[in-house]
């Protein structure tokens, strides 16, 4: 398999079989992890730091996300400051499977051994969203308290201590309300030299664009139907492939030449 013509510097590509990659996990974590299919890799998020340890070992940093994203400019929003944390999450009130960053330690690598019966669930077959369920209550049991009720509690439990829950507003067509506590969330999105924003906010940025619920209804809310927009379509990228472009469109209709 050859990379693609266009990978950033700072990407490093490793490839590894389906087979393979489920016999590494199920070797690092002593389960029986043979029998999933893709979809189940979400609930070994937690583990990566674990499985991982050996290819990370040079990085400050490690993490876990989604592959249904467009990322705007991420060092404008994890900047040195946030990069002090422990734990950097883009909900505020649990863990973001499409997007979590953890501070490469030990603990940190180990925290999913935490989970009540982890092997139990790791191996069966079936979805369980540990990622940002039963993970987020290590890092925040009481994930709808105040600011400074989490500040109580983390006096007592380590692994509530300097995280960084901050809402980034990735995920439209969500139960979450825009950032202007409207249920109506944009839907025309623009990607340019790096920068991501839409067409009701202005000139306000945005850390990346989860476009889930336009690819698939299987998360999005009954108000929005029973059909997410691109499964109506015959082709979801419309830029062409010889045209050189350092912005695009993101929108129901798909990617579209800006």
């Amino acid at each position: 398999m050859s990379s693609p013509n266009n990978t950033a510097k700072n990407v490093k590509l490793t490839y590894i079989s389906f087979q393979d990659y489920k016999k590494k996990i199920s070797d690092a974590l002593d389960i029986n992890f043979e029998d999933a299919d893709p979809y189940k890799l979400c609930d070994i998020k937690p583990a990566l730091g674990f499985i991982h340890q050996d290819e990370i070992k040079h990085y400050d940093y490690y993490g876990f996300g989604d592959i249904d994203v467009i990322y705007g400019d991420i060092r404008s929003f994890y900047n040195e400051q946030v990069l002090t944390h422990n734990l950097i999450s883009t909900h505020w009130d649990r863990i973001s499977g499409h997007l979590a960053l953890f501070k490469n330690t030990q603990k940190n690598r180990t925290a999913f051994k935490l989970i009540k019966n982890w092997q139990q669930l790791m191996s069966d077959t079936k979805h369980h969203g540990i990622d940002e369920s039963k993970f987020s209550k290590i890092y925040l049991r009481h994930k709808k308290y105040s600011g400074w009720l989490r500040k109580c509690y983390a006096m007592f439990n380590a692994y509530n201590r300097n995280c960084y829950f901050k809402e980034q507003y990735s995920t439209i067509l969500s139960p979450i309300l825009w950032i202007n506590g409207s249920e109506e969330h944009p839907t025309v999105w623009y990607w340019k030299s790096g920068k991501l924003t839409n067409n009701t906010d202005g000139d306000r940025e945005f850390l990346y664009l989860h476009f889930m619920n336009l690819k698939s209804a299987a998360w999005l809310p009954k108000k929005y139907g029973n059909k997410a927009a691109w499964e109506s379509l015959s082709h979801i990228n419309l830029v062409p492939p010889n045209k050189v472009t350092d912005g695009w469109i993101i929108s129901e209709k798909g990617f579209l030449p800006a």
